[in-house]
């Protein structure tokens, strides 16, 4: 796992400094938990079939959840079997923005499912992270494209080529800012799981003041 705030840290067998209000604890590379400051911004980005959805529905208790999958099944719920999804995406897509607009405005901590093919919404995030007085993190998966792809046959929702490429673009360069020994535009720490380490994620949490 590497996690990047005011330097780049690896975690290993010993304690890691906390990267401006993100903290890992856990042994070998595996963090248990990650903990963020009250009123703080979590994006989790990674490709289509990566786990996000999964991540964030078993790691997330005490924060608002803002999925976009979670958006689509209960659409999916209303519409007759024989509407494509394609034939109602646009309302999906509005209702999930709208979600999060009320859950931003609410003055909760919030961790998001976001594709990270929009940057407008790392804007409007850190925008309102920085009225706050708030930091927003970003959660990046990172799993081979064979995987992901093996992830959305399994749930049966499966992404076009080109959908899926987009996706890939936009981890590649989520990933590569990481790396690079910067941050993201409007982030204050980044956090990359491979996905054994998202397997043994047992918590993200907030707690405390914000640190920035």
């Amino acid at each position: 796992m590497t996690v990047q705030g005011q330097g780049v840290y690896e975690v290993g067998a010993e304690a890691v400094p906390a990267p401006r209000g993100a903290r890992a604890d856990g042994e070998f590379g595996r963090p248990r938990g990650l903990e963020f400051a009250d009123g703080d911004l979590v994006v989790v980005s990674g490709l289509p079939g990566s786990g996000k959805s999964t991540l964030i529905r078993r790691t997330v208790r005490a924060a608002r959840r803002i999925d976009s999958q979670d958006v689509r099944e209960r659409w999916e719920r209303r519409m007759p079997a024989f509407l494509a999804y394609g034939g109602y995406r646009p309302l999906v897509r509005a209702a999930h923005y709208g979600g999060l607009w009320r859950a931003l405005r609410s003055g909760r901590s919030v961790v998001v499912h976001d594709c990270g093919t929009q940057r407008w919404v790392q804007r409007w995030l850190a925008r309102t992270a920085r009225r706050r007085g708030r930091a927003l993190h970003l959660l990046l998966l990172v799993v081979p494209p064979e995987v992901a792809l093996a992830g959305q046959a399994e749930r049966g929702r499966e992404v076009s080529p080109y959908a899926f490429g987009r996706h890939r673009r936009a981890v590649e360069r989520l990933l590569a800012e990481t790396e690079a020994g910067g941050l993201p535009a409007g982030c204050g720490s980044a956090v990359v799981l491979d996905r054994e380490e998202a397997a043994a994620l047992e918590e993200i949490r907030f707690g405390g003041g914000s640190l920035l």
